[in-house]
């Protein structure tokens, strides 16, 4: 199955090739992948950045303890929680539905207001903490999406959030920076490429009940 085989073919790029630079077409894909992640409610309770201006890149770089890939990848995937689920975002969540669905707005009054209950019922910390897990969700997709066009990814948490946040202006946008992807070619010198793939065997990862 080629999608295993491709999964068996990625690892986190500890370096990339600099002189590389995925297509538009290919980072179209990568956005439109993204995109099409799972979320609770559908809510998409986050956003992606995608760095690409090198002077960007340098800051961030200094953000995330100097580690290369910052500067040496093609691009960064910066995926960016929501700080807060306020009733306004919902509602532009379900007239968007209505949109594409063509069905009545006031006929998903109730699927709104349910929503912004489930939201309500929570405290802030927690809304940012599920909004971050939905980022992961996308950060898989992404992950999948590029081993399948060969292309090459680095999943990282290590990086100042709060210098991030200023950097990228995410404060001011209601946003908070949670994790993020470097995405390019591996470079030869990147001896991390050649290390056997080490995960636990599926009897032990898995149990059917």
């Amino acid at each position: 199955m080629k999608l295993i085989e491709s999964l068996k073919w990625r690892y986190a790029t500890k370096r990339f090739d600099d002189t590389r630079r995925v297509s538009a077409e290919d980072l179209q894909t990568l956005m439109e992948a993204t995109n099409l992640s799972a979320s609770s409610f559908g809510l998409q309770p986050y956003r992606v950045l995608v760095i690409e201006d090198a002077a960007v890149k340098e800051q961030l770089r200094e953000a995330s303890y100097n580690q290369p890939q910052l500067t040496e990848s093609s691009h960064v995937f910066v995926f960016a929680a929501k700080r807060d689920l306020t009733p306004e975002y919902i509602d532009s969540y379900v007239d968007r539905i209505a949109e594409v669905r063509g069905v009545a707005r006031e006929n998903l009054d109730g699927y709104a207001e349910y929503m912004k209950g489930s939201v309500a019922g929570k405290d802030l910390d927690s809304v940012r903490s599920w909004n971050q897990r939905q980022a992961y969700i996308g950060l898989g997709t992404l992950l999948a999406a590029a081993a399948e066009l060969g292309i090459d990814t680095c999943p990282m948490e290590g990086f100042d959030v709060a210098a991030y946040d200023r950097i990228l202006g995410l404060e001011e946008q209601g946003l908070t920076a949670t994790v993020i992807a470097p995405v390019g070619y591996r470079s030869p010198e990147d001896a991390t490429q050649d290390h056997e793939k080490v995960r636990f065997s599926l009897d032990e990862m898995f149990t059917t009940v």
